[in-house]
């Protein structure tokens, strides 16, 4: 039986005392203090983990000024803080052991755009693809670009002064930051530009406006001397901007930006925009070496390219075993005969379309003649200037640097070293000396970055949790730092330096370090911001972090390695963020996009498994037979011991209620699976630890009722005029809510699917099998479901018709249950039972060498997922195709009838379109084929997910994740023409628009 886990660090009493003094204070945020809402900002996209005391979420800037008041008490002298935004840091920013302060759950809103000045005002918690879909109508855009857009605050972006793709023309966040409101750890309030005037005499902001000017004019001599001429050049406190040299102004914005959260807390940000370009055209060149392509770089730039981009096959080959490779595959193609070993891609953009159109002939007239003589190893090119397909090349860069982390095996790439920068003049030759380093350690990397301003993102392959590697990391990384001074480069070029903070002294020299340092004395003169990032105040001890401190491999390593690799799923996610992805029609992921809370989300999920796991370790339990005693059939003293200790949860702690409670918000549409860069799993784990969850405790009602759905359906559809009498009556309806705990229940279809098919002749293996090959080549045997043969029987039956329609002759198999409900709820051994005994009797039919399909694309995809997962080698071989993959092939057998009639709208399944990535364009081509137009409707998940939509505690989130995407797609299209794969989407759309539409098949159907 799973062991209580009653464990955990305590808070600091001073901490507690000021957080009960905040919230009598009249702060209105949130305030979090449970392990797991802890964890979840535990860690980042580095390789660090540090657990904060507490987690506070303001939703205003009187909110933060609070919390800088109450703090600046003697008595909560040791409570430290650390400014939080979308937690994509690569060197640990955000981490931190004292509270975290998280601006984006409640401070995300854009306040104000000035369209004729070109100017935006935010608050630090809005996301940069949020921002940008806020300004487009207005002809603007945010140009500062980096791979982590749809999840990366504004804050995050101005408090490390973030640059990314394009940094040549449009520059960094700091060049287009006009003022920002800043909050002090006394909580004094700075507007930067001083347009609300000076500060109050004594304040922390007083303090910081008068030392920090005096600090840039005294040592301006210095500071030219000592700070390099590059683009992405990032000091942590920017002293050489802060002056400027037109007008001999101070300006206090500059130092703010680029200060890691160090100096004050950024709550709103005066932005300026930029012109959307008229004309964008990409060329992409290709290399047969990645040194080739670093080495031509400068004459792209030279050819006055907006961007130069670069990637290495590494990455390429990479992007070709992902989803993301099927938006892209026709735009970057091999060369015939030729490996390509590396890219650059190529940007001219501007609002002359002429000039730029010229600026591409120049460059693609010079490449032909290159491509003619060999030269410079290029070995073809290819040019777009299609606005959404050059998105899709950038978006296949940006998941570049998840991708790295997929890579097979226990050594992962690391991100310690990944942002060097050097005058791009010296980029080839540094990374020849840098592969040469790495080489010699024997360690696999890959590389990809911005050549146009000698930025190259460099990940070697490590496993952390052997201390020998973790050693090796710590020495690579002081190799490298002295190899970028011998290049006149930095160690930080874009990424900030978080726990690299220790290098800072190195590169800065005793004189200039210690004027940092006096900066950071005025701004915080008790080190409570951030405290040992990028410097710490003149008069303190305190010490910088440093980068052998704590790191995630330290907590993993505790854990059995069998176990890791058991849970690989779980134990591979790298903080890469992709989960908390902005765009509402992303299918990842549902509950975090509603919730807004990290512990709802892939990584959160995942980050209180490993300590789940680490626990468990601890305290000594064989995880993987606790895992195999829980599938086993549970004796009456087990019943009564779950049924106490089910009860005995309101009293005693146990840490796997808190690891419940983010499982259970997940939806198990298995978007993570796929949309995942690591392919982090959480239905898989989820239905693990479920099962090993309730070997403890006993389980709900309705998990009985979804998990034997299966076998009652049947039972029911032998009179299911009787049970949908029973079903419609209220006081059912409530009784049912308040004790099952199940709301909204579906009717069954009536008539029955038996009624509806009943003149087709039963299945009869022994008379197929009897056919020759060219009469089995006309049938086709439909697999049923649960779900939509006995709740939307008029599916099965039209697709009965589709085929007949089509020429063949279909067969409906017997119903088999799928098992899927009952792995979601995670009954592993019903599930495993249900597996075998279905894909047997599939294999058997498989004989036939018919081919088998199903309509619902979630339980056909079941039988090639879950089933793989719990049967292994026993699945036995079979294949069940969806109805478009059951066609696509066979478009040539059919008739091609002549284009007619309004276009149709796709709303697909988001299991479907995340795990056959081309589903909604083979659809297009089938409708095509049948002079049908069908345009795909880009939304994410609708809510519903299996039963997750009718569980009475599940309700609000449900409605909340359908009025994301699905709700506002069915207010502006004809509901007549919309069209939807998943049984669950269109019980969503019916319960909420009062409205039946049609599967795929049914439209098809109509047309001919």
């Amino acid at each position: 039986m799973l062991p209580r886990l009653h464990s955990h660090q305590d808070i600091d009493h001073v901490v507690l005392s000021f957080l009960d003094e905040l919230k009598n204070a009249g702060f209105t945020g949130d305030i979090e203090t449970q392990y797991s809402s802890r964890l979840a900002v535990a860690t980042d996209n580095s390789v660090y983990q540090q657990l904060p005391q507490a987690v506070i979420h303001p939703r205003t800037t009187h909110d933060v000024a609070l919390i800088g008041k109450i703090s600046v008490k003697p008595i909560y002298e040791r409570v430290k803080f650390s400014p939080r935004g979308g937690g994509t840091g690569t060197n640990g920013q955000s981490l931190t052991q004292g509270v975290v302060v998280d601006l984006s759950r409640h401070m995300n809103q854009v306040l104000e755009i000035n369209e004729q000045e070109g100017w935006v005002r935010v608050q630090t918690g809005v996301i940069k693809d949020q921002l940008n879909d806020a300004v487009r109508p207005y002809g603007y855009f945010f140009s500062p670009d980096l791979s982590t857009s749809n999840r990366a605050t504004l804050g995050g972006m101005i408090n490390t002064d973030a640059s990314g793709q394009g940094s040549l023309k449009y520059g960094k966040t700091s060049d287009h930051v006009l003022s920002l409101q800043a909050v002090f750890a006394d909580g004094s309030i700075l507007e930067s530009d001083l347009s609300h005037g000076t500060p109050d005499e004594g304040s922390y902001a007083a303090s910081a406006l008068h030392v920090t000017e005096q600090v840039c004019r005294e040592k301006r001599p210095q500071i030219l001397a000592k700070f390099p001429p590059l683009n992405r050049f990032l000091t942590g406190y920017d002293l050489k901007n802060a002056i400027d040299e037109q007008d001999d102004s101070f300006n206090l914005t500059r130092v703010l930006c680029g200060a890691e959260g160090s100096l004050a807390f950024i709550t709103e940000a005066k932005l300026n925009l930029t012109k959307i370009p008229k004309a964008r055209t990409l060329v992409n060149v290709k290399y047969n070496s990645f040194d080739s392509a670093l080495r031509n770089a400068t004459f792209m730039v030279d050819a006055q390219a907006m961007s130069v981009e670069t990637v290495d096959s590494k990455v390429l080959n990479l992007a070709k075993e992902d989803i993301v490779w099927h938006t892209v595959s026709d735009l970057l193609t091999d060369v015939p005969g030729k490996d390509m070993q590396g890219i650059n891609m190529v940007e001219f953009a501007g609002q002359d379309c002429q000039e730029v159109e010229q600026q591409v002939a120049a460059l693609t007239e010079r490449l032909d003649k290159m491509l003619a003589s060999e030269e410079a190893g290029i070995i073809g090119y290819q040019v777009c200037s299609d606005v959404t397909s050059i998105g899709k090349i950038y978006n296949m860069r940006k998941k570049a640097v998840g991708l790295l982390g997929a890579a097979k095996g226990r050594a992962k790439p690391v991100a310690f070293a990944e942002d060097t920068c050097v005058p791009p003049e010296n980029l080839a030759d540094f990374i020849v000396e840098f592969r040469e380093l790495l080489d010699d350690k024997q360690l696999q990397y890959g590389m990809f970055g911005h050549v146009d301003a000698g930025v190259l993102h460099v990940r070697p392959a490590l496993d952390l949790c052997d201390p020998q590697q973790e050693l090796l990391m710590h020495e690579v990384s002081d190799e490298v730092v002295k190899l970028v001074a011998k290049y006149g480069g930095l160690m930080w070029g874009e990424h900030g330096k978080g726990f690299r903070s220790e290098y800072g002294p190195e590169f800065f020299g005793e004189e200039l370090f210690n004027e940092l340092r006096r900066v950071k004395s005025a701004f915080d003169p008790h080190n409570k911001m951030n405290p040992g990032k990028i410097c710490t105040p003149l008069e303190s001890a305190d010490e910088l972090v440093k980068v052998t401190d704590t790191k995630r491999g330290f907590y993993d390593r505790q854990i059995n390695v069998e176990v890791r690799d058991s849970f690989k799923q779980a134990m591979e996610c790298n903080g890469n963020g992709l989960c908390f992805n902005y765009d509402t029609a992303s299918p990842m992921c549902p509950s975090m996009k509603v919730s807004a809370d990290r512990r709802h989300s892939p990584k959160g999920r995942a980050g209180l498994v490993r300590e789940w796991l680490r626990q468990l370790t601890e305290q000594g339990i064989d995880i993987l037979d606790l895992e195999q005693q829980a599938l086993k059939t549970a004796s009456v003293k087990t019943m009564l011991d779950r049924v106490r200790n089910s009860f005995n949860k309101r009293h005693q702690y146990d840490f796997s209620h808190e690891v419940y409670e983010a499982m259970n918000g997940c939806l198990a549409c298995k978007a993570c699976a796929s949309q995942c860069p690591i392919k982090v799993d959480v239905p898989s784990f989820r239905a693990r630890f479920l099962n090993i969850y309730y070997s403890r405790y006993q389980r709900p009602a309705k998990d009985y009722l979804v998990a034997n759905i299966e076998i009652m359906l049947p039972l029911m559809a032998k009179a299911p005029t009787l049970v949908n009498g029973v079903l419609k009556q209220k006081w059912v309806q409530d009784v049912t809510a308040a004790t099952v705990g199940y709301i909204d229940a579906p009717l069954l279809s009536v008539p029955t699917l038996a009624k509806r098919v009943k003149q087709l002749k039963p299945f009869d293996m022994q008379a197929l099998a009897a056919m020759s090959g060219e009469e089995k080549a006309e049938h086709v045997l439909i697999v049923q479901d649960p779900f939509t043969s006995y709740y939307d029987a008029d599916v099965v039956d039209d697709f009965v018709k589709l085929i007949t329609k089509l020429g063949k002759t279909p067969v409906l198999l017997p119903f088999k249950p799928n098992g899927k409900a009952q792995h979601i709820k995670g009954f592993l051994a019903q599930f495993a039972k249900s597996a075998k005994n279905t894909a047997m009797f599939l294999e058997q039919v498989a004989d036939l060498s018919i081919p088998m399909v199903g309509v619902d694309p979630a339980l056909v995809l079941c039988y090639r997922d879950e089933y793989d997962e719990i049967l292994g080698d026993k699945r036995g071989e079979f294949d069940v195709l969806t109805v478009h993959e059951w066609m696509l092939p066979r478009l040539n057998e059919f008739t091609q009838l002549e284009a007619k009639g309004e276009a149709w709208y796709l709303l697909a399944h988001c299991t479907e379109k995340t795990k056959l990535p081309n589903a909604e364009k083979e659809w297009g081509a089938i409708f095509t084929h049948f002079g049908a137009k069908l345009n795909t409707v880009p939304v994410g998940c609708c809510g519903m997910a299996g039963t997750f939509g009718h569980e009475v505690d599940k309700l609000e989130m449900s409605k909340d994740i359908y009025e994301l995407s699905w709700k506002p797609r069915f207010e502006e299209l004809p509901t007549d023409r919309c069209l939807v794969t998943g049984y669950s989407c269109r019980s969503q759309v019916k319960r909420f628009e009062k409205v039946k539409t049609k599967h795929p098949l049914q439209a098809l159907l109509e047309i001919m």
